[in-house]
């Protein structure tokens, strides 16, 4: 009997490469999804990329913020990979109602996984809940490392996802569950897109290739089909349960640097490029007045010495990009998107 894994919020970007590397490696794949309609539109998405066994590929309807769904979705399966996140329209703090909205989503996949007898759930985690309390750039950020809650600059999903995952451990912890619990904190996702949806790290890009004036922020990114392979990795290793592993490409990239690469390897899109960014006194001299601009100035504070050794040591992982190629990967998915749609406009 094929093992079949279920990965939640089976249209999103990084589930999306999850599905395909499982397919790939001749898994059974259950994906939620919050509307069945959405389920063609995910199919075609793979078969476009000459994803195989696409017969082996099912679909069911479940929400995070409902438990309808959940039992039936956890039928015959051996593991689930957790990675849908609550949506959020609101930029402001986290409020309890939102904080509590991802908590309770995560903890209902877990109950839901415990009650129909799943081995292992692995959890899309955020670098956020790890490094980004950590100011000092000579320490090196591990999976040991955790962000404070009530750190000042945190954005609402960096918090929510810390939340949550701080609060599934503990459950676990408490209950003395036997599920197997792993979690793979990824830094600020990038690479292609096999269709339309995107990441909101792609902001980071978009921001670039639209013109808008930033500081020069340091990012730790994470090439998707990197992240993938590693969920896929924590799911198969036996010595994986228990653990956290932090999803980045080796070193970081600034903004200038990206504007640099941008410039180099797609002169085609880069008219609009910045050609300054705004100094970092002036962020710091802004901060206490502004949520946004609050956050830049942490990015700008953070240390970014993250190690991605527990990933290669105990999985076995070898990235396939780097810093540049992520990038570039979402620069080029970003133009097919836009060519995409404005030749629908046209038509």
């Amino acid at each position: 009997m094929t093992t079949q894994i279920l990965v939640t919020g089976g249209d999103g970007f990084l589930a999306s490469h999850i599905i395909q590397k499982l397919l790939e490696q001749g898994y059974a794949v259950c994906a939620t999804l919050r509307s069945l309609t959405k389920a063609a539109g995910v199919r075609e998405t793979l078969a476009a990329t000459q994803t195989p066994n696409l017969e082996r590929l099912t679909f069911v309807q479940a929400d995070l913020s409902q438990d309808t769904g959940w039992a039936a979705a956890m039928q015959n399966v051996t593991g689930v990979m957790s990675v849908a996140a609550p949506v959020f329209v609101n930029d402001g703090p986290v409020s309890a109602t939102v904080a509590n909205s991802a908590d309770q989503g995560t903890l209902r996949i877990i109950k839901a996984a415990e009650t129909a007898g799943v081995k292992r759930v692995v959890m899309t985690a955020n670098l956020g809940a790890v490094g980004f309390s950590s100011f000092d750039p000579q320490h090196v950020i591990t999976e040991a490392d955790w962000t404070d809650p009530a750190q000042s600059g945190l954005s609402a999903y960096e918090q929510s996802k810390l939340l949550a995952e701080k609060h599934a451990w503990a459950y676990l912890a408490e209950t003395h569950s036997t599920l197997e619990f792993v979690t793979v904190n990824a830094g600020a996702m990038l690479g292609p897109a096999l269709g339309a949806h995107v990441t909101g790290s792609f902001g980071i890009v978009q921001r670039l290739l639209t013109g808008k004036v930033s500081p020069n922020l340091v990012f730790n990114v994470a090439d998707v089909r990197d992240v993938a392979d590693i969920h896929v990795r924590a799911m198969t290793t036996a010595a994986a349960s228990g653990q956290r592993f932090l999803a980045v490409e080796d070193g970081a990239i600034s903004m200038r640097e990206m504007i640099a690469l941008i410039r180099k390897q797609r002169p085609a899109v880069a008219q609009h490029l910045p050609r300054h960014l705004l100094p970092a006194v002036l962020i710091h001299a802004l901060a206490p007045l502004n949520k946004t601009i609050r956050e830049a100035d942490l990015t700008l504070r953070l240390g970014h010495n993250v190690s991605n050794q527990k990933a290669r040591t105990l999985l076995g992982w070898q990235p396939i990009s780097d810093n540049a190629s992520a990038v570039l990967a979402a620069v080029d998915s970003l133009t097919a998107i836009q060519r995409e749609e404005s030749a629908i406009k046209g038509g």
